[in-house]
């Protein structure tokens, strides 16, 4: 198995004193297989993101356990069992202006990349270069900026980008496509799919839109409250869904996505 997230849970305390605890994520259980495709679906607010950050090491858990490759992450401490984590766990996310320092231009983040993975006997260049044109960017029209000169969408495809260079073996995606325009959405979409085919990658997906996560999906989580309440096949959770708000967010599926799908 390549991840297994054991009863997971993180409780935030608020107020006067830290004596008010709001339950984020509760006690959640589930894994990843090498090449899987696997949705988290769920509306705002209802612990998928803070569930991604404990799986990236940026938020530690209240309790449970991320197990990756037989490793406790969180029981990680040297810089080399760091580096090997982070070559091969990488995040995108929704809000893509916080993955880049603003004093710096956008180059950097792919640079670190042939740090990360101590590679500097390769062509630099030409490799930016095709991961740029991958997600659908020329690279004389992003290299050589500064992260606010560019658009959220722009900024959106360069972790992408960022991400396809790197080549991980799980990749957790936060809302990848939110600020992307509609024509591009599908190409980043299949590049998903070519680093699952031709590199073995899984993929977390994390998004609000299950008729999305029906068609890109493996298997589907519905997250709600802070809890998986279902999980399925896209089949079994459009065709049967069992929970309540699964069947909520099944009649927020817009009709055209029912009617190409039969359901």
């Amino acid at each position: 198995m390549l991840l297994e997230v054991k009863n997971l849970t993180k409780i935030f305390t608020v107020g006067f004193l830290r004596r008010k605890e709001i339950v984020a994520v509760k006690d959640i259980s589930f894994n990843v297989k090498e090449s899987e495709f696997v949705s988290l679906v769920g509306e705002s607010g209802s612990g998928k993101t803070t569930t991604a950050r404990m799986i990236l090491r940026l938020l530690r858990p209240t309790s449970g356990s991320v197990v990756f490759r037989d490793r406790d992450v969180w029981s990680l401490r040297t810089l080399n069992d760091l580096r090997w984590y982070w070559r091969q766990v990488h995040g995108i996310f929704q809000d893509p202006f916080a993955s880049f320092n603003p004093l710096y231009k956008v180059d950097r983040v792919f640079y670190q990349v042939f740090t990360l993975l101590g590679d500097n006997d390769v062509d630099k260049e030409s490799l930016v270069n095709e991961a740029l044109k991958e997600v659908g960017l020329r690279p004389e029209e992003v290299l050589g900026r500064y992260p606010h000169e560019l658009s959220g969408g722009q900024r959106q495809r360069l972790m992408i980008a960022r991400c396809y260079l790197l080549k991980p073996k799980l990749i957790l995606a936060d809302e990848p496509i939110s600020m992307i325009d509609a024509s591009t959405r599908a190409g980043i979409l299949q590049l998903f799919s070519k680093l699952r085919d031709e590199y073995k990658t899984s993929i977390i997906f994390i998004t609000h839109d299950l008729g999305l996560a029906y068609y890109v999906s493996d298997r589907v989580l519905i997250m709600h409250k802070g809890s998986i309440v279902e999980e399925g096949s896209p089949e079994e959770i459009m065709e049967h869904p069992q929970h309540p708000y699964t069947k909520r967010l099944r009649e927020d599926v817009p009709l055209l996505y029912r009617k190409w799908s039969g359901f």
